[in-house]
């Protein structure tokens, strides 16, 4: 029995993420690096392996359902948090064939290849240049520059003799557009001479929020003009000021959400942006990017972020584009010390995610580590709905608050009802917004009809449904 004690005190507190499952695929057991990790300070609770690694498991009722080896081999899998946000771990499976339970020892590794990103940068010393130089100005330069030096003229042109207030701030802003366009040209230009494919990044201290309404200010008229749901998320414990390279962040936010506009024919359009670590004076920040548009075959991911690369003929027929966008922002997203990701279902819509890391200004304090669990979030509405966003529509408990998540539940059913799961996501996110700070066994209530929503199962979202309508009765 003591041996026993000291095995799982030793497990308890090992550096090392530990954790065991059945043969359903139910986690049993953690260890407090896997609950601090993930964001489940209050337990696991019947959660299933697929949450954890959707990308390579399946809840199908079918047992332990995966294609990676669960006999001791060391595998590369993308980890996901509570708040689905996710970071790269090294993962070793044991399985106990006599009882059926599994255990998986998990190395996280994102700030390991962030070192590791940072000593290849300072030791590169060459690269391909001359392919770089060919697919980048031959293309971006004939294409871009003449028809942004046409639109910028004749902007200026108007700008200057235009009087009404309204019509100027229009005006000013596709000044600014056009000018960020020629920045990025003209940036690609001097890649191609860079030695060792060498990129320039340029850090300073901005406001994040206004270059993030800047960002939706861009593309909400596209958007909505398609009869699209626009969504910006913030998480509010992101500073107002950070110092990173501002235009290449908007770059690759622009690229993603044109794309996701562009490949969207109903439902939404989401951008979201967490803090999910933070070293230092250093910050790694988590955007998410996310549509219900015609989304990617699993076999044609790998295609995405390499050069004059589409999934198919077809997709550059019917939407246009050269396909360098994607393996740009890939460029630049390493560059600043992150990676990128997509998880997307044919039909169904497609989620990119990137992570970079940014440096607080000088005088500024420093972060607190972010736990993913109690991490909350601005959530912003549609202009239509917008009178709702008072104080005290997301304090829990208050008459408005109450009378906010009444309406939400009341559309999220109608929306399953008809089948519009695109929808009834939308409402499930307003909900838990709008139930970030309610008593735990409503969040966790929540959370169950979030993920029911998100996996669209009809049977268990009615009953999570019920469940949190009884909860919050009893308040």
């Amino acid at each position: 029995m003591e041996q026993e004690n000291f095995m799982n005190s030793f497990m308890e507190d090992a550096l090392e993420m530990v954790f065991s499952f059945d043969d359903r695929g139910i986690i049993l057991n953690a260890n407090k690096t896997v609950r601090e990790a993930l964001g489940y300070a209050d337990g696991f609770y019947g959660v299933h392996i697929s949450e954890i690694f959707p990308a390579d498991f399946l809840n199908e009722g079918k047992g332990v359902d995966t294609t990676v080896s669960l006999e001791g081999e060391t595998v590369r899998l993308m980890t996901y948090r509570r708040n689905r946000t996710c970071f790269p771990t090294d993962c070793k499976f044991v399985a106990d064939k006599h009882s059926g339970v599994y255990v998986c020892f998990a190395t996280d590794r994102s700030k390991v290849e962030l070192l590791e990103k940072e000593l290849a940068e300072a030791t590169k010393l060459a690269s391909d240049v001359g392919r770089v130089k060919s697919e980048f100005v031959a293309n971006v330069t004939h294409e871009l520059r003449t028809p942004v030096n046409g639109i910028l003229g004749n902007v200026r042109e108007l700008n200057a003799k235009e009087t009404d207030g309204g019509k100027k701030r229009v005006l000013q802003m596709i000044e600014r557009s056009c000018r960020d366009m020629n920045g990025i040209i003209n940036n690609i230009l001097d890649f191609s001479k860079l030695e060792a494919g060498k990129f320039v990044l340029e850090p300073r201290k901005f406001h994040f929020r206004n270059m993030i309404d800047y960002v939706k200010s861009s593309h909400i008229g596209k958007i909505t003009e398609k009869g699209l749901e626009f969504f910006v998320t913030i998480s509010p414990d992101i500073p107002d000021y950070i110092v990173a390279d501002e235009l290449r962040i908007v770059q690759i936010l622009n690229n993603l959400l044109s794309n996701a506009c562009k490949f969207t024919t109903v439902g939404k359009v989401s951008l979201e942006v967490l803090l999910t670590s933070s070293a230092d004076k250093k910050l790694e920040m988590f955007f998410m990017v996310l549509d219900t548009g015609i989304g990617i075959d699993k076999d044609d991911r790998d295609k995405l972020f390499k050069s004059f690369s589409q999934v198919d003929a077809s997709i550059s027929r019917r939407f246009g584009g050269t396909g360098l966008g994607l393996n740009i922002c890939k460029q630049l997203v390493e560059l600043m010390g992150g990676s990128i990701n997509v998880d997307s279902r044919k039909n169904k819509g497609t989620m990119f995610s990137f992570s970079i890391w940014v440096e607080l200004p000088d005088g500024e304090a420093e972060s607190t580590p972010v736990d993913p669990q109690i991490s909350t979030f601005v959530f912003k509405e549609p202009e239509s709905v917008s009178e709702e966003s008072t104080r005290n529509v997301t304090v829990f408990g208050t008459e408005e608050n109450r009378e906010a998540i009444k309406k939400r539940m009341m559309k999220l059913v109608l929306s399953v009802e008809m089948e519009n799961w695109e929808k009834a996501e939308m409402f499930a996110v307003a909900l838990r917004q709008l139930t970030a700070d309610a008593p735990g066994e409503i969040r966790m209530a929540m959370l169950k009809l979030k993920m029911a929503v998100q996996k669209e199962n009809y049977e268990d979202t009615m009953a999570a449904h019920e469940v949190l309508k009884n909860l919050l009765e009893k308040q």
